[in-house]
């Protein structure tokens, strides 16, 4: 990967590579000494679908990370269920004490959006900005 980064001259800041809890936990001492390495060499990290694996708090410790993704099955309730609102409010609190940026996925709707402003999420995605498109089409909405 750092070959990669390289010949492409992409700044590695500006590469974050997602990785699923699960897929850190399969072998948590050579993630570690890997993810450590990678952000060394400047490539942000982040946990995607934060909260559906293995949930153990510990790894925020153990691994270098940059942010963490909020799974969209904790999103999509939000405005039903008080107790999805605590959740996520309490991922979003907790992240921010670890100086982590925090990403939301699956957000559909402005009362959803609203809700992450006010817990101070960082970022969002999902229906509400976009549905997926082409490359050709994607490009044509940073024009405009």
């Amino acid at each position: 990967m750092f070959a990669i980064v390289g010949q492409s001259r992409l700044n590695p800041r500006s590469l974050v590579l997602e990785l699923t809890e699960s897929s850190l936990m399969q072998r948590p001492d050579l993630a570690a000494i890997t993810l450590q390495s990678l952000r060394e060499a400047g490539v942000q990290v982040a946990v995607d679908d934060f909260g559906t694996g293995y949930s153990s708090l510990s790894y925020l410790q153990k691994f270098p990370l940059d942010a963490l993704k909020i799974d969209q099955s904790f999103i999509h309730n939000l405005n039903i269920h008080r107790d999805q609102r605590t959740i996520v409010g309490a991922i979003i609190g907790m992240a921010k004490k670890l100086n982590l940026r925090v990403i939301a996925e699956g957000v559909e709707t402005p009362q959803m959006l609203a809700f992450l402003m006010r817990e101070e999420c960082d970022e969002a995605q999902g229906y509400y900005f976009s549905r997926p498109v082409p490359a050709e089409q994607f490009a044509q909405l940073l024009i405009a």
